[in-house]
């Protein structure tokens, strides 16, 4: 079988968006099928290695994805994706046989965490543990290393702390595969008083106002895509919150997307 990302959408349509698998023709490299996925999707959870479970995956880590192989899964790698767990790898069957598989289940996904004006005063409101919510976020820190203090350095200043978080737990992606964090503020708007911090595929460039010492009160500011700058008294993780969720939002993506996700750019092997 020739795998491309047409032959990938036929096998998921013979799937069907709900829960189902199947054992795959034993010339498909569960390798290429795994990329293949992992262009669209993002980095993978592995859920399974050499026969060994990992002992977190629960219902909230796509569980149901390996319900239908009982023990016999050999390796599995798995995405979410809206309201579907997706996962490639390989399997025994029935006779004992490893072979490629492909496999989806339905997805539970959290109920988008409204924002209200109560909390957005509240101090204490944890934005990024909420954006996870949000996301449905299951992997582990990518990025828990990050040596803020020469990045800080090298750009004469101290960065937001939320950001910062961001960057440690969700790495190198997308927010909805459409709001890109950047993993390291540019510095192209600095002479406007502005550091840029994440960007969309429409050329927005969401910035920070950099007034007064403390980093962690710069407001958000949208530079537009013909170069108009739009205020909003929020920081950083509360704004991507808001985007996500708020209907009424000027930059909203819930018109474009009823749930929501962070894709993660797939590294190289």
């Amino acid at each position: 079988m020739e795998l491309t990302q047409e032959t990938v959408n036929d096998l998921l349509d013979q799937l069907g968006p709900r829960n189902g698998y199947m054992y795959l023709s034993g010339d498909v490299d569960p390798q290429e099928l795994t990329g293949l996925l992992a262009d669209r999707y993002g980095h993978p959870r592995t859920l399974v290695l050499d026969g060994f479970t990992d002992p977190t995956v629960d219902e909230s880590k796509g569980a149901a994805l390996l319900a239908p192989f009982e023990d016999r899964a050999v390796k599995i790698r798995a995405w979410a994706y809206g309201d579907q767990w997706v996962a490639t790898g390989t399997a025994r069957d029935a006779e004992g046989v490893e072979r490629p598989v492909l496999v989806v289940a339905h997805r539970e996904v959290p109920e988008a965490i409204a924002v209200s004006s109560e909390e957005a005063a509240d101090a204490d409101v944890d934005w990024v543990e909420r954006l996870m919510g949000i996301t449905g976020w299951t992997l582990p820190a990518q990025r828990p290393d990050v040596d803020w203090a020469e990045m800080e350095s090298r750009l004469g200043t101290a960065l937001p702390g939320d950001y910062k978080r961001m960057v440690e737990t969700f790495g190198r992606g997308a927010f909805d595969a459409y709001l890109d964090l950047n993993q390291e503020p540019w510095t192209s708007l600095r002479e406007d008083g502005l550091l840029i911090w994440a960007g969309t595929e429409h050329e927005d460039l969401y910035c920070w106002r950099t007034d007064g010492d403390d980093p962690d009160l710069w407001p958000v500011v949208v530079r537009s895509f013909d170069n108009k700058d739009v205020p909003f008294t929020c920081r950083t993780a509360e704004f991507v919150c808001r985007i996500l969720v708020d209907t009424h939002h000027p930059y909203t993506m819930a018109r474009y997307f009823d749930t929501h996700w962070f894709m993660n750019y797939r590294e190289a092997d």
